[in-house]
């Protein structure tokens, strides 16, 4: 059973698109479930998360947790968005089924993977990010949305 949250982010997903020439893209999947999530990011020159848009393909979980991770990143800083972990998610959302956690950490690593690149683009090392591990495969990537 979801919860009301879970619902509204579901049927009405904030923040839904793609941002040219975004700070930071990342894409990250789950090749048991499909689900995959890309998520950018707009990062001004203060480090400060000014807009943040997504897209996913994948079950109703999955297009909830995208969309509160957006809602919870937007106007942080690097160093606050980094520090959003599945369980945050989870918890702003009121909650989601056991067998749909794995879609919180798919957001969770969505925003890592934008941060890692975004680090990248601007050679810089951001404290406590980790290079993102992918399971998605190269054809996957092409997934049209």
């Amino acid at each position: 059973m979801y919860t009301e949250k879970v619902m509204d982010h579901f049927s009405n997903p904030r923040n839904v698109g793609e941002i040219e020439n975004a700070s930071g893209v990342g894409t990250v999947g789950n090749a048991k479930c499909g689900d995959i999530m890309r998520m950018y990011l707009d990062i001004d020159e203060t480090g400060v998360i000014q807009d943040v848009k997504f897209k996913t393909f994948g079950c109703g979980a999955a297009v909830a947790t995208s969309s509160m991770a957006t809602e919870l990143v937007k106007g942080k800083t690097v160093e606050e968005a980094l520090k959003i972990t599945n369980k945050s998610v989870m918890e702003a959302l009121d909650g989601l089924p056991p067998v749909k956690v794995h879609c919180s950490l798919l957001a969770e690593e969505a925003i890592h993977a934008a941060l890692w690149d975004y680090a990248e683009k601007n050679n810089i090392k951001i404290e406590g990010l980790e290079k993102p591990k992918s399971d998605i495969h190269e054809e996957e990537e092409t997934i049209e949305y």
